[in-house]
């Protein structure tokens, strides 16, 4: 009744250009997920892959961070894998959604593009809604400039 009841998702964008191939950049952050996903994401204190075999469409996982000071667990399953170009993760547990999108724009230069969005807020924490708003565009974008820097410094580490 007249929107007053409609959830708009809190969501937060960022993106880079890093000097990474598109498909050595997917591999980071797809493929080695379970790997790289704290590296990039310190507040991820743990990560355990739930399902069997590689990371792809199904694979679930379950997460304990903690976000400034605040522990949360959660499990998000894998819902879209597209070799090169995007992985999509969603809670299972909890309703957010992470989505990377990575384009090539040469040889050796790629773009990655990060969206956080938190599908619903808990009615607790509707008055801090705008505090929640700026603090999840900060992530996507410390998540993104983190990204950057560890596999360009891995790429140059590789070079020399």
């Amino acid at each position: 009744m007249f929107g007053l009841l409609k959830q708009t998702p809190v969501v937060g964008k960022a993106n880079a250009l890093i000097h990474s191939p598109s498909d050595k950049l997917f591999n980071f952050i797809g493929v080695e997920l379970l790997e790289n996903y704290p590296r990039w994401s310190p507040e991820v204190k743990e990560l355990e892959k739930l399902t069997d075999g590689p990371v792809k469409i199904g694979t679930q996982c379950r997460q304990v961070r903690v976000d400034q000071g605040n522990r949360s667990e959660s499990t998000f399953k894998v819902t879209a894998f597209e070799s090169g170009s995007r992985i999509r993760f969603e809670g299972v547990s909890n309703p957010y959604r992470c989505d990377y999108l990575i384009e090539a724009v040469d040889e050796k230069v790629s773009r990655v593009t990060f969206v956080f969005e938190l599908l619903d807020l808990e009615l607790h924490m509707k008055p801090f809604e705008k505090l929640i708003r700026i603090a999840v565009q900060d992530g996507t974008e410390r998540t993104v400039r983190n990204i950057k820097k560890i596999i360009e410094a891995e790429n140059a580490e590789a070079a020399s």
